[in-house]
């Protein structure tokens, strides 16, 4: 496809999203951003300024549906995005809950899935309707590896992120004939202020900016599914089609995330 020259992402101001603002930062591109930290935001807004893309940064949360709203559409009357990255999200230890020792809380549960699930429709459905009508526009939704199996440490976030995922793969459909391109990436563990709340082993842990050459290679090439790296892919895949009765009992193992 065409090179994107407007590009939105949320989640901007740390992790792959900052290292995606980075990648794609580059003379005469526009560049719209959002985080909630303001500093940080400004910071990689300043990076990118320096790669020569114009930079509009606004700390914003993804859950102020009107806000985001206006937000982005005042952004798409300016100079109409071409490429949306629904890259906010949070997981377990990074969601401002207290967690007990038996798991996640309710009140952390319901946060997760809130920004996950409903920080990307906030962020994508203001676009869906103008780009219909242009008959050009792509939309990228951040899932995970963990979507393709609920892990025990891990409820909300899995649950979160295989809706993420479903949602745009079927959504990749409802507007393929209408020339808007639908993406769904899937990350294992990038190095990040969510993966860095983990005290357990990290198998195949990914710098952001490599994670951020892949997810834009796979942009440009349209694949419907951008998921990496290929092993942890693999077993993620496998523990998602085995019966939960031969794998129950391994997965109640595992490490939790706090």
């Amino acid at each position: 496809m065409q090179s994107p020259n407007s590009i939105l992402i949320t989640g901007a101001s740390s992790g792959i999203g900052e290292a995606l603002a980075l990648a794609y930062a580059a003379r005469g591109r526009q560049l719209w951003l959002t985080g909630r930290d303001s500093a940080r935001l400004e910071a990689v807004a300043d990076a990118a300024r320096a790669k020569g893309a114009r930079v509009t940064a606004a700390a914003l949360d993804v859950l102020d549906r009107q806000a985001l709203a206006d937000w982005i559409i005042a952004a798409d009357n300016g100079v109409p995005i071409d490429l949306a990255i629904a890259n906010a999200g949070i997981s377990g230890g990074t969601g401002g809950g207290d967690v007990a020792t038996s798991g996640e809380t309710e009140e952390q549960a319901r946060r997760i899935l809130a920004v996950n699930i409903e920080g990307v429709l906030n962020t994508i459905h203001p676009l869906i309707p103008r780009m219909v009508v242009r008959k050009r526009g792509q939309l990228a939704l951040m899932s995970s590896l963990a979507a393709f199996r609920g892990m025990p440490g891990a409820p909300a976030y899995c649950a979160s992120k295989a809706a993420v995922r479903s949602y745009g793969e079927g959504l990749r459909g409802e507007l393929m004939g209408k020339g808007v391109q639908v993406n769904v990436i899937c990350p294992g563990f990038v190095r990040s202020r969510m993966t860095a709340v983990n005290s357990f082993p990290m198998p195949f842990l990914m710098d952001a900016d490599k994670a951020a050459r892949i997810v834009v290679a796979g942009l440009t090439a349209n694949r419907a599914r951008i998921a990496f790296p290929w092993p942890t892919y693999a077993v993620s895949w496998l523990l998602g089609i085995l019966p939960p009765g031969l794998t129950d009992a391994l997965l109640a193992q595992a490490p939790r995330k706090v």
